[in-house]
């Protein structure tokens, strides 16, 4: 009940005011968001990659609505890759994307065309791109789109949410060579009729795809905090017999930093997800009703700040 109603919150403007005007939110949001800007989001980039971390930036923003907006995202992401490519980062950092801040609600076409200006300059910065999942309306039109940008940028890569009952199949079809699959539990709230409810039926979804997934040809990004999905993901790439660096754990940037660092002390691919920039409610909402432990934090931060 508790992540439905912060679900629920992530999408009303009433609690987003309070939230984001509350004087204890920003240094709570630090723990999870990089900064407003670039230049904020470049400077942790640098750290993470100096202990041996990868890298995912995530300008966030959603929903878009007005193609100027559109357009302000694609050329944020474009600004960042000449930048990541500048200081010499492209090689251990890409970026994810969200189709809904580059257009999608005005058309798939415009999603679709903005997306490409984002691949090529991360073609041109050495860089790679990944598409954000949202929820399961958008999950056909997502993948339609990833098949279309793969035909000239075959290393573009996708997520998909093992909390969905179709995901099994989608893992099926997109573990082929060259294919990059970031595999997350899902942060939205679903229907029954699309998604598993229950916390088990979703592990055991994960572990069904993750299978799957470490079984193909593709390159399987592990995207979990959980202890024991983590240690089977382990396994299952032992018993696949993959190299360390042919599939990767992803993890958010604030949460679990010591097993990061452990995970990439012990020679395993870790990736951080990077967001930055001033839309960060929604992210920030979703993030709280993922974990007790981050709803915890928060207020006991809310208890604690003068």
């Amino acid at each position: 009940m508790l992540r439905s109603v912060l679900l629920a919150a992530a999408r009303s403007e009433q609690v987003r005011g309070l939230v984001e005007h509350a004087p204890v939110t920003r240094p709570v949001v630090r723990r999870f968001i990089a900064g407003d800007d670039i230049t904020a989001a470049l400077t942790v980039t640098g750290e993470l990659l100096a202990d041996g971390r990868l890298v995912t930036l995530d300008h966030l923003g959603e929903d878009v609505t007005e193609p100027g907006q559109a357009d302000a995202t694609v050329r944020a992401y474009v600004d960042a890759l000449k930048l990541l490519a500048d200081k010499g980062f492209t090689d251990r950092a890409e970026v994810s994307v969200k189709l809904s801040a580059v257009g999608r609600q005005l058309g798939a076409s415009m999603a679709l065309d903005n997306a490409r200006r984002i691949c090529a300059a991360a073609a041109e910065a050495g860089a790679t791109v990944t598409l954000d999942m949202e929820d399961h309306t958008t999950t056909d039109a997502t993948l339609a789109i990833l098949r279309d940008l793969r035909r000239e940028f075959p290393w573009t890569g996708a997520v998909l949410q093992a909390y969905l009952r179709r995901t099994e199949a989608d893992c099926r079809e997109l573990a082929s060579e060259g294919s990059r699959i970031r595999l997350c539990k899902g942060a939205y709230k679903e229907p029954a009729a699309a998604a598993f409810q229950d916390r088990s039926e979703v592990d055991k979804s994960y572990v069904r795809c993750l299978k799957i997934l470490m079984g193909g040809a593709g390159y399987p990004m592990v995207a979990s905090h959980d202890p024991r999905l983590i240690r089977i993901a382990g396994q299952l790439a032992t018993a696949a017999g993959r190299a360390p660096d042919s599939f990767e754990y992803q993890m958010l940037y604030g949460i679990r930093p010591a097993e990061q660092r452990r995970i990439a002390a012990s020679g395993a691919r870790m990736r951080v997800y990077l967001p930055y920039g001033d839309q960060w409610y929604g992210y920030f909402m979703r993030r709280l009703a993922e974990r007790p432990a981050n709803l915890a934090f928060f207020l006991r931060s809310l208890a604690t700040t003068n």
